[in-house]
């Protein structure tokens, strides 16, 4: 099969929706398959074909919003080298520029079109709005969410119950929708794996003793992200545990912010920002972690949390249906609703390395059911499914009543 993924953002771009394509590219081909990937530029104002790899970027002017490019929503260059793949399927990725063009060319050649929802919109309209006009402006995010899934998509993916309640409950979804976890590749994060060596050399880095016990958040550093929450929460534990660290690992537009904060709190020596840190080193930083948090409520899925359980190291989250699934409170992790419980589990967790320990090995556990081939084998039905449809579509009425009958077999009909 060959496959084009469309996306706004792709490497060296470092978000989870870029570790959820990297993941699903490199898995599609172990299984044979050739994969395209079509995104914006984000470091020229070039087109730019890098035919080994078989990605194209198209450039964009930016917006001002964390490093994202507008492309052309119908780059003519990028028409003429995608039409020479010969695609058997589009999984468009993001409902932007790219996202656009991806439904543009889906119709034009009649190629079947498979979307995944990664972004919870509404939750991020402050960055357009800057507090004005957000209840109309959620409006209008559910309108055009909907638009785009529900319209222009033979087929929807989403990775979350949460997600797909959204779709089914507020936005009255009437098409399919098919929940897949996004899979990564959970062997890289195992400690056998990763040299003790270069683990040490970071810490020393970072100037964490082997006495301390070390919080770790990895994520964009927005508002979104409720790291206010963490740091307000650190300044009370250190009252309690003298040797916790909280290690803020990722980069944003609110940094600086955050940073200025930890110094009000007078917190600053207890916590460490790492800045932008590169996907090859990360599970060197959960190997000198303890416990990793999220106090975030805007998750689809929350793969950090699946690269910390892979890693072994004990997930503490935020009550929110985005970890319910993944994680059992107790079990492989920790749930906590308010500040109180946070420090509570945290506390408990700081004393009792007995506790981490176990909570942790159940984590790993738990993590192998996010394998890349599941992923892969999961997405690639979907894709059969969106094929068959268009398929069955194009050959008319007749055909659709013989398969609303039974007869499913596209190859069977005359």
């Amino acid at each position: 099969m060959t496959i084009g993924i469309f996306t706004d953002a792709y490497t060296p771009y470092i978000s989870g929706l870029v570790t959820s394509e990297v993941t699903l590219k490199k898995a599609l081909e172990k299984k044979g398959h050739k994969v395209y990937v079509v995104t914006a530029n984000l470091e020229s104002y070039h087109y730019d074909y890098d035919e080994k790899e078989r990605v194209l970027r198209i450039p964009g002017i930016p917006t001002g919003i964390y490093n994202s490019r507008l492309t052309s929503i119908y780059p003519i260059q990028a028409v003429n080298i995608i039409k020479s793949w010969k695609l058997d399927v589009i999984h468009s990725q993001s409902e932007f520029a790219v996202g656009l063009f991806a439904r543009l060319f889906a119709k034009k050649y009649k190629i079947p079109l498979v979307h995944t929802y990664h972004t919870m919109y509404e939750e991020y309209v402050h960055y357009i709005t800057h507090g004005h006009f957000n209840k109309i402006s959620k409006k209008v995010v559910q309108y055009l969410t909907k638009f785009y899934c529900d319209k222009t998509a033979s087929e929807l993916i989403v990775p979350t119950n949460k997600t797909y309640r959204l779709f089914k409950e507020k936005y009255k979804f009437k098409k399919n929708i098919h929940i897949i976890p996004t899979g990564m590749d959970v062997e890289r994060f195992y400690k056998e794996n990763i040299d003790k060596k270069e683990v040490d050399k970071l810490r020393k880095t970072l100037n964490i003793s082997k006495r301390d016990v070390v919080i770790i958040f990895v994520g964009r550093l927005a508002e979104e992200k409720n790291v206010t929450f963490l740091l307000n929460s650190h300044k009370e534990l250190i009252k309690k545990i003298s040797n916790l660290k909280l290690l803020i690992v990722g980069d944003g537009p609110d940094k600086n912010k955050y940073m200025q904060l930890s110094k009000d709190l007078k917190i600053d020596k207890q916590v460490i920002f790492t800045g932008k840190v590169s996907w090859k080193d990360m599970p060197k930083y959960y190997q000198l972690s303890h416990i990793f948090v999220t106090a975030s409520t805007t998750e689809t899925q929350g793969l950090t949390v699946i690269e910390a359980m892979a890693s072994g190291v004990t997930p503490v989250c935020i009550k929110d249906e985005a970890f319910l699934n993944t994680i059992t409170n107790n079990l492989n992790g920790f749930i906590f609703e308010n500040s109180r419980d946070y420090c509570d589990i945290i506390t408990y967790l700081a004393k009792k390395k007995s506790e981490r320990e176990r909570v942790g090995k159940q984590a790993q556990i738990q993590a192998e059911h996010f394998s890349d081939s599941q992923f892969a084998e999961n997405v690639l039905i979907v894709y059969k499914d969106a094929i068959d449809n268009k398929k069955i579509k194009s050959l008319g009425i007749f055909a659709r009543i013989r398969r609303n009958k039974g007869d499913n077999d596209v190859n069977n009909i005359k």
